[in-house]
């Protein structure tokens, strides 16, 4: 048997690629590395941390001495480790790295040192690596741990991909890869400033095998009202289909930065041992999240994280951080 792990399993680490002056956060990469130290510091509190940077010595300056803080040197061309990193899968009860291609979602940036990335620094782990000659980004696909993929139509068929698939074949290859039987897409659903061409991890997640977080927009003036209702629809009828819960996380004040708006989701949040780490940005619906988390995971800690630097580049917490399975340990 072969799955895609799920997120809101047992985990050994969690790996982030610090930003520096090469990368695009250079016109604000103190207020960057201030939200990235913020959110290392919160993973090591709860499990080890991976650091990806481009000078170890100067980045490992910038903290305590912490048992669960690792530190690998390689320069990046970005740093959203959840699109660049590897995906944990198990197969046959023995858990498998899979290297995806990476190309900027859909060539839209230059991203061929993040696409090296994993083969370079594979000696930090001590688990078989595997080339997969299939373009796709880890914030694209959420797993349920069992036997459901959820995608979007938008990212994961889209021409600037593999533009050679159609629907039939990129879903048998899915099931092929990830070794889930059930590959569900959503038609709808975008963030205004979004780069991904609709990952789910923006929109709708998986928070165990059977429930389903969501962003819903209550608001008739926003432009995301209409497609957001939709998605909503959609996921309605694959919880009747499928006997899924539904979770509605409300849809963030428009943040705009540079008369530009901002793709602020609590969906992008993130899983640790023990906690869920919660995106902020400094809005009304800040709190109203925060207390919707509490009650859906009342045996975890729930940690409010400002990440407003982050919606500068287009991403958020979940985007800069990808969760390796309990079983694969760092070798570093």
């Amino acid at each position: 048997m072969k799955r895609l792990i799920a997120e809101f399993e047992e985990q050994s680490f969690t790996q982030i690629i610090f930003p520096h002056e090469k990368s695009d956060w250079v016109d604000y990469l103190d207020e960057a590395q201030d939200t990235f130290v913020n959110i290392i510091n919160a993973i090591i509190k709860y499990q080890k941390c991976l650091v990806v940077c481009d000078n170890v010595e100067k980045v490992k300056s910038r903290f305590s001495k912490n048992e669960n803080l690792y530190f690998v040197e390689y320069e990046t061309n970005d740093t959203w480790a959840r699109d660049c990193s590897v995906l944990c899968i198990e197969d046959e009860k023995n858990i498998k790295l899979l290297d995806f291609i990476f190309t900027g979602w859909g060539g839209k940036f230059e991203a061929s040192k993040d696409n090296a990335m994993s083969n370079a620094i594979k000696k930090c782990y001590d688990k078989e690596l595997l080339h997969v000659d299939l373009i796709l980004e880890g914030g694209g696909v959420e797993s349920n741990g069992v036997d459901t993929i959820l995608t979007t139509s938008e990212c994961m068929l889209n021409k600037n991909r593999n533009a050679s698939l159609d629907k039939e074949q990129m879903t048998k290859k899915l099931q092929d890869e990830f070794g889930m039987s059930k590959i569900l897409y959503l038609n709808h659903g975008y963030l205004a400033g979004d780069d991904t061409d609709s990952h789910v991890d923006t929109l709708a997640r998986f928070i165990d095998e059977k429930s389903i977080m969501y962003v819903k927009c209550d608001d008739e003036k926003d432009e995301h009202f209409h497609e957001l209702k939709l998605m909503e629809e959609e996921l309605e009828a694959l919880s009747r289909e499928h006997d899924f819960k539904l979770i509605a996380l409300p849809m963030s004040s428009a943040c705009y930065f540079e008369d530009e708006r901002l793709p602020a989701t609590y969906a992008n949040f993130l899983f640790v041992n023990g906690a869920v780490l919660v995106p902020t940005y400094g809005v009304k619906e800040d709190e109203e999240a925060l207390e919707i988390f509490r009650k859906t995971f009342p045996s975890r800690d729930i940690v409010g994280i400002n990440c407003f630097s982050l919606i500068k580049q287009h991403g958020s917490l979940h985007c800069v951080t990808m969760n390796f399975a309990a079983g694969v340990n760092i070798t570093v």
